[in-house]
């Protein structure tokens, strides 16, 4: 494997990922699943952080980054407060409490997903454990490590 091969691979497990979350009742939004995606993941790893930084971190306009916060509000995964040091800033950090919408994501089952797509569905549970051990290894706090 190969630095392209390990993007590839990353890219197909994000789509992955987004056809296994439900999308039923939330309505049409401007922002694409994989970009509320990649906030919530910054704001796990960066608590109280603000959506100028968010954007450095992801390299996503601020707009972006907004509209990103403001679904993940929607959701109550984020809650958001005015950074007392600065009245300008605002601070995201994740929500101490667990939504209904926050719930449903959290238990989606990936079953569905990766059996359409896997040639052998019969190897549906050899390719669920090698994926957690893959998550194990490499969740999203691997991503400080290098800059992310």
């Amino acid at each position: 494997m190969n630095g392209m091969d390990l993007a590839l691979l990353g890219r197909t497990l994000m789509k992955l990922g987004e056809a296994s979350i439900p999308t039923g009742g939330i309505g049409a939004h401007g922002t694409s699943t994989q970009s509320v995606i990649i906030v919530a993941a910054d704001v796990k790893a960066h608590p109280g952080t603000s959506v100028k930084d968010i954007a450095a971190r992801t390299g996503f306009p601020q707009s972006k980054v907004s509209a990103c916060v403001a679904r993940l509000r929607e959701a109550g995964a984020v809650e958001s407060r005015t950074d007392p040091s600065d009245r300008r800033r605002t601070l995201i950090t994740p929500s101490r409490t667990t939504s209904p919408r926050v719930a449903e994501v959290r238990s989606a089952d990936v079953d569905g997903v990766l059996a359409l797509v896997l040639e052998d569905p019969s190897r549906l549970d050899e390719v669920k454990a090698a994926l957690s051990v893959v998550a194990e290894h490499l969740g999203p706090s691997v991503l400080a490590r290098i800059g992310g």
